[in-house]
């Protein structure tokens, strides 16, 4: 019976593995469809319209596919390939839309892709998938009571509010320039769906909230590797939303700050996130989160510090003193360049004492092993030494030594 039961295990995996892959390859014919009609009515990286970004979330396609056809029973990897192809349908649909308005031409399949992209967002966002990913990432297990509750609410107000989208009169079109079309599911005179659809937004983020909520209880309580996968997406949120936050001043002063804030668009919640999941899930590299983590701050703040002194010591140099331009720049430029490599090594120590402990107490022990082997004469005690600090930076189930044909074991 238990044979019987692995065999049909082992005949289903493989078409589950053969489904993902089906489908990933249908979202990705649609990124690619989607770009060929960017490439041909518009500059490829523009992100003006409301769809847009839609066509740079390829990663969540591939990694959903790889998660999907390797652990078939855990829902994330589906729930990435659901991302994936509503992305690509968003993508292909604005992008179709707007090449049928250039023409001049409202034809009815330009139409009904306006209304696809209207309404097919809240699939995903805020209380669509991305909802019930934040819900069971990382193991996906069953949800209790509390937080089933929670699903069930995010999908009624997701379904209330592509309803009311539906019936709304009028929808607006794709693109920088908003323009008003009738809506072919629409009802005359009905125009307070849109008001309903608008009021049932902020409840659909209350429920994504909830979820992140939930996500943020579950680390509180994880321990182990559940906790080191948890730390892998909260890093890759946490590293977003500090970036796009960064970025956003520029982006609102000038097209180049725009262009470099979208390419973080597109690295952080395009990549970043997917990329993360697929490292948690898949458990690869797990345990390389903490010093990711301490790299990313110490470079984080190195920079930020150098970024302070050049701008203090071209401003002291230009306004204060009256020293031309160009010198001051070589000046300081030359000075941060300098500062780099001293100021690194302080800020990673720092930071590796706060938030990578272990690594930081097994530096420290092996550098102080390497300093009193200098004087050390006694074969013996430059073993027994040796095991020591292996077996307290390491902390090994057993330490072999061998030195020149004798063995010593501790």
């Amino acid at each position: 019976m238990t044979a019987h039961a692995g065999g049909d295990r082992a005949r289903v995996t493989p078409s589950l593995a053969v489904l993902a892959w089906a489908v990933a390859s249908v979202s990705l014919a649609g990124f690619a469809a989607a770009w060929v009609l960017a490439a041909t009515g518009r500059d490829l990286f523009d992100l003006s319209a409301n769809y847009s970004p839609d066509r740079f979330l390829v990663a969540y396609a591939v990694v959903g596919a790889v998660l999907a056809s390797r652990r078939p029973v855990s829902p994330i990897g589906w729930l990435l390939l659901g991302i994936g192809l509503e992305s690509a349908a968003r993508g292909l649909a604005g992008e179709y839309a707007l090449h049928a308005l250039a023409r001049h031409a409202r034809p009815a399949s330009g139409v009904w892709a306006i209304w696809f992209v209207n309404w097919g967002l809240t699939l995903l966002f805020p209380s669509g998938v991305l909802m019930f990913l934040l819900l069971l990432f990382p193991n996906g297990r069953p949800l209790t009571v509390r937080w089933r509750m929670v699903g069930w609410l995010g999908v009624a107000l997701a379904a209330c509010y592509a309803i009311a989208t539906w019936l709304n009169p009028g929808i607006i079109t794709p693109g920088p320039k908003l323009l008003s079309v009738p809506n072919p599911t629409g009802v005359a005179g009905w125009t307070f769906a849109g008001r309903v659809s608008f009021g049932l937004f902020p409840l659909e983020w209350a429920c994504l909230l909830a979820a992140a909520v939930s996500l943020f209880l579950r680390y509180r309580r994880s321990a182990s590797e559940e906790r080191l996968q948890l730390k892998w997406f909260a890093f890759a949120a946490v590293a977003t939303l500090v970036l796009l936050t960064a970025l956003l001043p520029p982006s609102i002063l000038t097209s180049a700050g725009g262009a470099v804030f979208d390419a973080g668009v597109i690295g952080g919640i395009g990549v970043a996130l997917p990329v993360a999941v697929g490292i948690a899930v898949m458990k690869y590299r797990l345990y390389a989160i903490d010093r990711i983590i301490s790299r990313t701050l110490a470079y984080t703040i190195v920079t930020g510090l150098l970024v302070g002194v050049y701008t203090g010591l071209v401003l002291l140099a230009t306004r204060v003193l009256t020293v031309h331009t160009p010198v001051a720049v070589a000046v300081a430029t030359l000075a941060a360049a300098a500062l780099f490599s001293p100021l690194r090594r302080r800020v990673q120590g720092a930071v590796d004492r706060r938030f990578n402990r272990a690594r930081y107490d097994a530096d420290q022990t092996v550098a102080a092993f390497a300093a009193r082997l200098k004087d050390a004469v006694d074969l013996d005690s430059v073993r027994d030494d040796l095991a020591g600090v292996v077996q307290h930076a390491l902390e090994p189930a057993h330490i072999s030594i061998w030195i020149g044909g004798r063995d010593a074991a501790g």
